[in-house]
């Protein structure tokens, strides 16, 4: 792993990049929220006080076992009758491999709506965080199955995927909320766009689809270009502030978060909590080195 680590950072030209455990764990609370529950929960509750919402993550996927994905979605379920309790402005987002996707997709799908059902009795939503395209249609299928009995889940939709105007369009068609993210995993060609300038153009398309559909869907981005393409074409289309939201990373960029939401715009923070922190860095700098050179220019900004 620490081999892993200093390639990593050598390409990037970080060669003080933090190879110690310590060390490396300091520089991951930034991003974050701790190991525990009650950490996740302090950090919601500030967000809440900064008016901002939030959606938690409790870190795990590729479970192995149905004992590990049964214990996941009882986490789960805990996080989401806390949020309850607390009163708290803020909803869960589950990779379906952590329910038990690998194992058998009935499985999953069971758990899935197991969490669906006890979210929506707690007045809450589910999203459903999209993996490599291994499991894009997968997902969807699955997504698709546990909407038509419990209408309050929702998709991520990766926009440096090929396929992702027609998944857009049969989303939408079925009345699924949407999260639009740009993408993290590396893809073969053939799969997903290669140039930046090509991706942020699939974006700023798929974007422009979501903010006018019906559905109240989420623009996932820290470009600045792409959030005031967003506000641009909304005020021109006369789509009010609150028929969609903004995503944005705990620990990143901060200060835009705060600015966006005194602008009148709805505020989400993706914050990941969990003792699978270590596993959940490494498998996100692994794989697409481009992500160690995201991780370190945020270090340095509010």
């Amino acid at each position: 792993m620490r081999a892993l680590l200093l390639y990593l950072a050598q390409r990037e030209g970080f060669k003080n990049f933090a190879l110690n455990f310590r060390v490396f764990r300091n520089t991951a609370k930034r991003f974050i929220a701790g190991e525990t529950l009650d950490d996740a929960i302090r950090v919601v509750r500030q967000a809440n006080r900064q008016g901002l919402n939030g959606t938690l993550d409790f870190l795990g996927e590729n479970t192995l076992t149905r004992d590990d994905a049964g214990n996941a979605c009882q986490e789960l379920i805990d996080v989401l009758s806390r949020i309850a309790v607390e009163k708290l402005e803020c909803t869960i987002s589950v990779k379906l491999t952590q329910l038990g996707l690998d194992l058998n997709p009935d499985f999953a799908r069971g758990n899935l709506t197991k969490l669906a059902k006890h979210a929506h009795d707690k007045g809450n939503f589910v999203r459903v965080d999209m993996e490599d395209s291994r499991y894009t249609q997968r997902a969807l299928d699955v997504i698709t199955r546990v909407h038509e009995e419990v209408n309050n889940i929702g998709a991520v939709i990766q926009a440096y995927l090929r396929r992702s105007e027609r998944d857009v369009a049969d989303m939408m068609a079925k009345g699924i909320r949407i999260r639009l993210v740009k993408g993290a995993y590396l893809e073969p060609e053939s799969m997903a766009f290669r140039k930046k300038s090509d991706t942020d153009a699939h974006y700023l398309k798929l974007m422009k689809l979501l903010l006018a559909a019906k559905t109240y869907n989420a623009i996932a981005t820290h470009d600045e270009s792409m959030i005031l393409a967003a506000k641009e074409f909304a005020a021109s289309r006369g789509i009010l502030k609150d028929h969609f939201e903004f995503q944005m990373l705990y620990g990143i960029r901060r200060d835009l978060q705060l600015r966006l939401a005194q602008e009148g715009y709805k505020v989400r923070i993706y914050i990941p909590y969990g003792r699978q922190w270590y596993s959940y860095l490494m498998r996100r700098l692994a794989e697409r080195p481009a992500n160690v050179a995201f991780i370190i220019r945020n270090l340095f900004k509010d």
